[in-house]
């Protein structure tokens, strides 16, 4: 029952999805919001929690607390992974039925991109997700637990021996991490391992780290992540894993040897089946461009599609000055765009329509952090690098998390780490599977 009001439905709970449903004036709209989990998640620091330096509940705020907080009594949430968008009944399908809508707003997001190579995808460890991320630490902590039990040096150099693919942000975050604990927590936690027993190689196919920010940043993370004992090849990409002989192939035939593959490389956005009016149920619609992305216009409408709209890195918009191209993929993007459409679509909502404006991204900067004291930030004018940017990259994120009780518990975890080196957060928790009679496979 919407009592006549036009429904909304939005597919994702990302940066994007949860600004609209944040801004958006629910006396006017009855709105849906569907994502395949029932919380949302601080991207930028799955590789903390991958790292063990931030239990998940620190990054993870429930949907329906927030919504409840906002006294958003109109908003329904549902936990299902969307399979098809049908624009021409108007629905969305997941595997518990048919959700209708007058407007749709797409906002998953993305996943990981294996470049042609899906055999890659069951060998390697990605953190895009929180669950991702926590297999990651599960295996990280694995290796160095059977390491330590390990007899023999060449046992433990051969366990010990991790690849980070791709050097953008996560990458070299994720690589920093690694640096770190083989820089200082191997020494006070697991004493039968020598330093020079693990080995961190951090892969990258363009010339530079961090290739969307400055030569600056660049030249810096570099300089960081080696002083963490890891070792950087640029301009080669991986080009195969084995993962029973544990060796990974570079396209200039060099191999590693690799225990375990974190996998950073690339992004594709979420992909869904498709049925359109012009195509059918076609896999290749012509508004899905580059990396499966959908082309908007300057209002976020998908093009050639009615009342459908695409938001964040799900999204690509060309035409704007500054980004001819096509904005970054990054939350500040997707944050914009979310509260922009929540105002167009609010202002086509009462007696008194208002103005709607078109989006004009306005860029506040980038940075990434490489370990303790050690962070480059790109601000429009300034560039930075050192304690500064790392004080400025933490209080930055702090403030973006969800919840007070968040941002408490993650600035006591990182006060406590900084002096102390030590974390309880490092425990190898396998979950146990369900029971035979408790399916839930319909989630998935």
């Amino acid at each position: 029952m919407n009592n006549g009001m036009k429904r909304i439905v939005i597919i994702g709970g990302g940066f994007a999805g949860l600004n609209l449903v944040k801004h958006l004036d629910s006396r006017y709209y009855d709105i849906t919001l569907i994502d395949r989990n029932n919380y949302h998640s601080f991207p930028p620091l799955f590789y903390q929690v991958a790292s063990a330096g931030l239990e998940p509940a620190s990054i993870c705020f429930p949907f329906r607390r927030e919504l409840r907080k906002r006294h958003k009594s109109r908003v329904h949430f549902l936990m299902e992974t969307v399979r098809t968008i049908d624009t021409v009944k108007r629905v969305v399908t997941t595997a518990m039925g048919e959700t209708p809508y007058d407007i749709l707003v797409v906002a998953a997001g993305t996943t990981n991109n294996f470049f042609n190579m899906p055999d890659l995808e069951k060998k390697v460890y990605t953190i895009k997700s929180t669950p991702e991320a926590l297999r990651c630490r599960n295996g990280i902590l694995a290796l160095l637990e059977r390491a330590a039990a390990a007899k023999t040096s060449a046992e433990r150099r051969k366990l010990l021996n991790f690849v980070v693919t791709g050097g953008g942000p996560t990458g070299v975050e994720i690589a920093g991490a690694l640096g770190e604990m083989k820089r200082y927590v191997l020494p006070r936690e697991y004493p039968t391992i020598a330093q020079d027993e693990m080995s961190i190689t951090l892969v990258e196919g363009s010339g530079r780290l961090l290739g969307a920010m400055s030569e600056d940043a660049s030249a810096a993370a570099r300089k960081a992540v080696e002083s963490l004992m890891v070792k950087v090849r640029l301009g080669v990409n991986v080009s195969d894993y084995d993962a029973k002989e544990k060796t990974v192939t570079l396209a200039d035939g060099t191999r590693l040897e690799a225990s375990m593959v974190i996998w950073t490389a690339g992004i594709k956005a979420m992909p869904f089946r498709w049925i359109t009016a012009d195509a059918g149920e076609d896999a290749n619609p012509p508004f899905i461009v580059r990396g499966g992305r959908l082309k908007t216009n300057a209002l976020c409408e998908v093009e050639g599609l009615e009342d459908v709209y695409a938001l964040g890195d799900i999204a690509l918009m060309e035409g704007d000055a500054a980004f001819p191209k096509g904005h970054p993929q990054l939350a500040q993007v997707a944050i914009q765009q979310g509260r922009l459409l929540a105002e167009n679509l609010n202002a086509c909502s009462g007696r008194r329509p208002r103005r709607i404006r078109h989006f004009s991204y306005k860029d506040k900067g980038s940075m990434a952090t490489v370990g303790r004291n050690r962070a480059v930030v790109d601000l429009p004018k300034v560039h930075f690098h050192g304690f500064m940017a790392w004080m400025v990259w933490m209080f930055i994120h702090l403030i973006s998390i969800l919840g007070m009780r968040n941002r408490l518990t993650v600035l006591i975890n990182w006060i406590w780490a900084y002096f102390n080196y030590s974390t309880s957060l490092r425990l190898l928790i396998h979950p146990s599977p369900n029971p035979d009679n408790n399916d839930l496979r319909y989630f998935n």
